[in-house]
């Protein structure tokens, strides 16, 4: 669906009618979300559906195989890596798609899914119009999945691939309303506005798109306000704790959350650094 909001999108909107404006989106995509119709890149449902391909442990290899044979970057993504030194200091090239995943591993196979079909989600034309703004929020989530994995292996039982993949899907709401956003003509030439509506908006909208995606709900409950300040009294020991803390480290450009995230971390966060 595409979306038209009437008047002239030449005329700035203040006020009332901003507002007017920004609301319209948020109404389509409830509708939306609540008819399961969601309108969102096929690349993404199909990186789910390998990951949960992935963790079924009682799937025989060339079931997996197939699963993954039908996204074609994923499996070009997936022979890349597989063939690369850090997997292959023998020099034995792998060709196939059921050799690769034995390599590389079942864990490394599903975050190589979910990282390939967010990075296509980035690479949309339909983002174009946002300038920077689309990178910065990319940028943002490799550092949160990258903080979540070490976190969760240094501090905590948690699992890494579980915390690496929360750290990948906990802005998807973000990802999901510039998508959606991008389907507005006014709304793509204001893109302040747009950052706005983020802010207030995308970690709801982010649940209730997971729910609907399929994304396991141990990992929605992780991401669950995952903006919002909290003390952590009894240090880092869930998955929710593990995003929170590697969201917190990784940071936001300057001017992304300007007047609204001026908040001092934990002291539990502020020992720790993520370094580029």
């Amino acid at each position: 669906m595409t979306g038209k909001i009437a008047d002239d999108p030449g005329t700035d909107k203040t006020g009332a009618a901003l507002k007017a404006q920004r609301f319209g989106m948020l109404e389509d995509i409830a509708r939306e979300l609540s008819a399961r119709d969601i309108t969102f890149p096929t690349c993404f449902d199909a990186a789910l559906k390998i990951r949960n391909a992935l963790r079924d442990p009682d799937l025989p290899m060339r079931r997996i195989a197939q699963a993954v044979g039908l996204e074609p970057l994923v499996v070009a993504k997936l022979l890349r890596v597989a063939n690369s030194v850090a997997y292959n200091a023998g020099g034995r090239m792998v060709t196939d798609v059921e050799a690769a995943v034995t390599r590389v591993g079942l864990e490394a196979a599903r975050t190589i899914a979910i990282s390939t079909a967010m990075d296509q989600l980035l690479r949309s034309k339909d983002l174009v119009c946002f300038g920077e703004l689309p990178k910065t929020l990319w940028l943002h989530t490799l550092r949160t999945a990258a903080a979540a994995r070490v976190v969760a292996a240094r501090l905590t039982r948690v699992s890494r691939e579980d915390a690496m993949m929360a750290g990948l899907v906990h802005d998807l709401g973000a990802f999901y309303m510039l998508y959606r956003a991008a389907q507005y003509e006014e709304l793509r030439i204001r893109p302040d506005s747009v950052r706005h509506l983020i802010v207030q908006w995308h970690e709801s909208i982010g649940e209730s798109l997971m729910g609907s995606l399929g994304v396991p709900g141990h990992i929605i409950a992780a991401t669950r306000e995952h903006d919002q300040p909290r003390a952590l009294e009894q240090g880092v020991r869930t998955l929710e704790d593990v995003v929170y803390v590697a969201n917190r480290l990784a940071g936001w450009p300057a001017g992304w959350r300007a007047g609204w995230l001026a908040i001092r971390r934990p002291p539990v966060i502020r020992r720790w650094t993520i370094r580029s």
